[in-house]
Order: structure tokens, then sequence, then C-alpha cells
């Protein structure tokens, strides 16, 4: 949720900073000057550490293909845009949340993906491959990738029994327990879901409004990222929390965490990250097979494994997971997908609304 979710952004992806960002640049760097002037040079612009740039893949992916891949980051889904919009004919490889990409194909700066280089098309889920929010007049702008819930969390240790509303948040037994994600949209998502609204459109703001006041007595802290997230939790800052699904996961698996990952009666936000060809590739041959690549169960059972990443949107994948990981265990979990409102597009004035009624709530939060 963004702004990953499992924004995602300053949003879910954020999830990688745990690894250490100079030493993967230098490890990437260093793969790739190894190879042969002649390789071709493939230019991916995502957020940095978040899967697209595991060194184990883009030795295999070089090694392979002939390929380099160089990487390029950005911090916002924003600032993606304007790298896009400045840069023509710079970018092969772009990750785009579902809920930009329709946005990124009318300004012109992705073009349509040739489904049929796509070996792996057959194995990604419907729901997310054929969405509106990926394909626009028959074409596809945005190959399905992986997708997450951006919803609620909780310390073990201190909560025995697991909550199953969303209006735990404002249960008066967690007062001054509680700690939450400092953006607007999402803000605003929890906000229209616990007055029983659409996240994506709620119809009265000013019930979102009310609501978000009333987290004053609740509110211990704000979190941005996963690293925040884990030091928070671990200094007792907050017993529960708003979390990513992806998020929780490693929390639980790779520092040994006490955390439990809920996904509420009355839903959550659910999103889901594309990649997309940026408009002129100067190597649409490489870009084809890097997306290839990166929806295999090849890949993304390893980098799962691993290092933990949200749910991937290629079922085979998903399928070949271990009996007990969480991708399978807690997402895949029976009516988890009826569960999740998706984020869609939003205009920018929609975004400007959320924007102001977040600013005058936090404020009056003294957060």
């Amino acid at each position: 949720m963004n702004g990953n979710s499992d924004r995602r952004g300053s949003s879910r992806r954020n999830f990688a900073r745990y690894l250490i960002a100079g030493g993967l640049a230098l490890a990437v760097g260093g793969l790739a000057a190894g190879h042969a002037a002649a390789a071709k040079d493939l230019h991916v612009l995502n957020w940095q550490g978040y899967g697209t740039d595991e060194a184990w893949a883009t030795k295999l992916f070089e090694e392979r293909t002939g390929c380099k891949v160089v990487h390029d980051y950005f911090n916002s889904e924003e600032e993606m845009l304007t790298k896009l919009r400045t840069n023509p004919g710079t970018y092969d490889v772009v990750l785009i949340n579902s809920s930009y990409t329709q946005g990124a194909a009318k300004d012109g700066l992705i073009q349509p993906i040739d489904t049929s280089k796509i070996t792996n098309w057959k194995d990604l889920a419907p729901k997310l491959r054929d969405s509106p929010y990926l394909n626009t007049d028959g074409k596809t702008y945005g190959l399905s990738w992986v997708w997450g819930v951006t919803s609620l969390a909780y310390n073990t240790d201190d909560i025995k029994t697991k909550p199953d509303s969303i209006q735990a948040l404002w249960d008066p037994a967690y007062a001054g327990k509680v700690g939450w994600r400092d953006d607007p949209v999402e803000s605003v998502a929890f906000g229209a879901i616990a007055t029983g609204q659409d996240p994506n459109n709620p119809a009265d703001l000013e019930k979102v409004k009310a609501k978000l006041l009333a987290l004053k007595p609740q509110l211990k802290t704000f979190w941005s990222s996963e690293d925040e997230w884990n030091k928070h939790l671990q200094g007792g800052d907050f017993e529960i929390a708003t979390y990513w699904s992806g998020s929780a996961a490693r929390s639980k698996k790779a520092f040994h965490l006490p955390v439990e990952f809920v996904v509420p009666k009355e839903g959550a936000i659910g999103w889901f990250d594309g990649l997309s060809i940026a408009t002129n590739p100067p190597n649409l041959d490489c870009a084809e097979k890097f997306l290839d690549f990166m929806v295999s169960p090849e890949f993304y059972v390893k980098w799962d494994t691993d290092v933990g990443a949200p749910a991937s949107a290629n079922d085979a994948a998903n399928a070949k997971l271990p009996a007990d990981a969480f991708n399978r265990v807690v997402m895949g979990q029976p009516g988890m997908q009826e569960r999740l409102f998706y984020m869609a597009p939003l205009t920018d004035e929609q975004r400007k609304q959320f924007t102001e009624l977040w600013e005058t709530v936090k404020t009056d939060l003294g957060k």
C-alpha cells in the first residue's frame, strides 16, 4: 500500500531496508562489471532491495541471457513517474503499483507488453493478470508480479487472543499501545473500512475524519518503514499496529519477533505490483526475458524462502512453497481474496482530499 501497500509505497516495499543497501548495490555492480563489454545493458527502475536486484538472481539471469542488469531506484511512486518522464528512452523495465499503471500508460510512459513472450503467463492468477488496472483497450501494460495486504499485526507476547476486527485499533484495551503508518491514502482507507465504506471511494469523508480523530487516545507512535516497525515492536512502543503482510512474515521469520498478522472480518487493503516495459526501451528483448524470469517459480520460491517476499501472482510459484510458508498458510487461506479491497487508481482530486483530511487529523492527534 502506498503509498505495499504491500504497498506499497514509500510503501510496503520499504520492507527491504533491513538489507544493507550499499552492500547490495556494490554486489550487483560487481557482478555486472564482470561481464564482457558486449553484454547488453538492461536498465531496471525499482525500489531498492525489492526482488529484482537480488544478487543471485541478477547473476543467474545475466549468465543465461548475456543481458547485464543495471538498476536505478526511486523512493516514491511520484519520483518513479518523474524519472520516466524526464529520462525517455533510458529505462527498459519499471516496477509500478497497479493503481498507477493506467496513468503511466495514458501518459505514454510505458508500452504494451507482448504477452506471447511470457512463458509463465498461463500460470498467473486471472484476477490479477487480467485486472483492468493493468489492461487497457485490450492491451497489457503491466505484468502482475506480487501482491499483498495492508492490515493489522500484533505482538503475541502481549496479546493472547487474536483480534478479528479492525475495531481493535480503537479498543480502549489498547489505549496508548497502537502504531500507525503516517500515510494519508492508507489512513483514509482504514477509516473508511472501519466505518463500513469503500476505501477507494468513501462516500462520507466526515465520518472517516471523525473515526481517525478517535484514534487520539489509542496512538503511541507513527512508523514509516519496516525497520522502524520492528524497532518499535522490540522497544515495546506498541502492541498492535497497521502493517504489511510480507513485512509481517519477515519480522517473524528473519528477526524472530512475536508477530501475528490479521485480516479482520471487515476486510483489509489489498495491493498488487506489476512489472512494465518503459516506452521505447533500449533493450526490448532483454526486458521481455527479464519479466518472464521475475514471474517464474524458479525466481520467486528462492526469493520468498531465502528472504521473504510478498505473495506471488503466479499460482504455480505459490504452490511450490514449503507447506508452512506464510504465503501459503496465511495468504492462501480460504476467503482471503473476498475480504480484500484492492487499491484502485485515484484522481488528483481524491489524493488532495485525502491528504488534506489526514494532515488536519494529524495536527489534532499531535503526533
